[in-house]
């Protein structure tokens, strides 16, 4: 048996229907905003959407962020691999993170909440723990497993939510409702084929 399936030109890991993930806030307090070793990976189409945000963003970011942002950008290119990310403030957040109560939120989602812009967030955060890798003939969608985000395993388990289910929004704003709905399939057929 394969811990792959495929969906058109996506190579998918068993493990987003096999695993189960819930994220609880409460207890890792936003730390995938906080920790890594680079921001968030951003698709091309974003960049010209996050420069163009700046100005509407400014109010929703801390004062510390707005001085990084006119120096760095909105976007940087990560030196390891030469992809475009969201900057780092002082090597550690992503420079649009914002901390209520001692939880680390995006920016750019509460703005999107406020109804002030149509950009939810980069497609990369609205997908983790998914991460996609883009290559020259297919594209690799897997569970990214990262100890920050280990409160969120059993709080899945409790509420028997699956990743993909988990990130069902997000899957279908990068790849299409078409492609959820085959996902869906193979769910149903995988749990059959395990009983």
């Amino acid at each position: 048996m394969t811990d792959m399936l495929q969906i058109g030109n996506k190579v998918v890991g068993l493990s987003l229907l096999e695993e189960k993930f819930l994220c609880d806030l409460q207890k890792c307090k936003g730390a995938c905003c906080v920790q890594g070793d680079a921001g968030a990976p951003l698709l091309d189409e974003e960049l010209p959407v996050l420069d163009s945000l700046f100005p509407v963003l400014r109010p929703y970011l801390r004062g510390e962020a707005v001085s990084a942002v006119k120096e760095a950008g909105m976007y940087v290119t990560d030196p390891s691999d030469g992809e475009k990310v969201t900057p780092l403030l002082n090597g550690r957040e992503c420079v649009y993170a914002v901390f209520e109560e001692g939880v680390a939120r995006c920016a750019i989602e509460k703005a999107w909440f406020d109804g002030v812009i149509t950009f939810r967030k980069p497609v990369s955060c609205h997908l983790y723990p998914i991460r996609v890798k883009e290559y020259e003939h297919f594209t690799a969608v897997n569970y990214d497993r990262w100890p920050v985000c280990s409160p969120a395993i059993p709080k899945g388990r409790k509420h028997d939510l699956p990743v993909f289910v988990f990130c069902r929004e997000a899957l279908i704003r990068r790849f299409g409702a078409e492609f959820y709905r085959e996902m869906e399939t193979a769910a149903a057929t995988f749990s059959e084929g395990a009983r």
